[in-house]
């Protein structure tokens, strides 16, 4: 039943943090911190203020880089270099995933809120790097982030992908939105399944749930 959800797919959309790695693995627990003291030096607030606002900016916006930019003008390729420059070795292989995604039909791209270099170190840390034809960050779609529906197009305009006949991999549900209006098949990787309109299926393993679709 679930492979036949998939017959048509032949674009296999994936982001990249908590969904092709386990948020177990604490990588935000390192990045988090890096975004605070961004927001707190660019801003001129206290930690306690930045850490509030990066949660508001998150919520509000979509990324707090969005928010960072619309609400003081924040350049965004430095805080992107900042906030990325994390230890990678927190991240183990993962040779199974690597296999089901590489047996999918069709073009494998990622497409991440966060930038391209990054996504590169993480896939390379996971050993994905070979599976995927394309990466896709924030910069593709001008700096507009996931939810946008309009960052989905401006990325899938670059890639020629056709969103009805795509299928989108992703840890958080505002993000599934955009997708599934565009007609795409809709997945939430995540421990906990969410249950709402513009969600067709949900796994808590990737990998286990890709190798049914093949």
């Amino acid at each position: 039943m679930v492979k036949a959800d998939f017959s048509h797919v032949r674009a296999w959309v994936f982001d990249l943090d908590n969904t092709l790695y386990p948020p177990s693995t604490g990588l935000f627990a390192q990045i988090e911190p890096r975004m605070t003291a961004y927001v707190a030096r660019a801003v001129g607030v206290d930690l306690d203020e930045a850490n509030r606002l990066r949660d508001l900016y998150w919520r509000q916006y979509g990324t707090t880089l969005a928010g960072l930019m619309a609400e003081h003008d924040v350049d965004p390729s430095p805080y992107l270099d900042e906030v990325h420059e994390i230890d990678f070795s927190v991240l183990d292989p993962a040779p199974e995933l690597a296999r089901a995604i590489a047996a999918l039909p069709g073009r494998k791209i990622v497409y991440t809120n966060g930038c391209e270099p990054y996504a590169r170190n993480v896939l390379a840390a996971r050993g994905l790097t070979e599976v995927f034809d394309a990466v896709y960050g924030v910069e593709h779609a001008g700096f507009r982030p996931k939810p946008e529906q309009a960052a989905f197009e401006a990325v899938f305009a670059l890639d020629d992908l056709p969103a009805d006949q795509g299928a989108m991999f992703e840890d958080d549900t505002r993000n599934l939105a955009a997708p599934h209006a565009m007609g795409m098949r809709t997945v939430h990787v995540a421990p906990a399944a969410e249950h709402h309109d513009h969600i067709h299926h949900h796994t808590d393993d990737l990998a286990a749930f890709l190798s049914q679709l093949v």
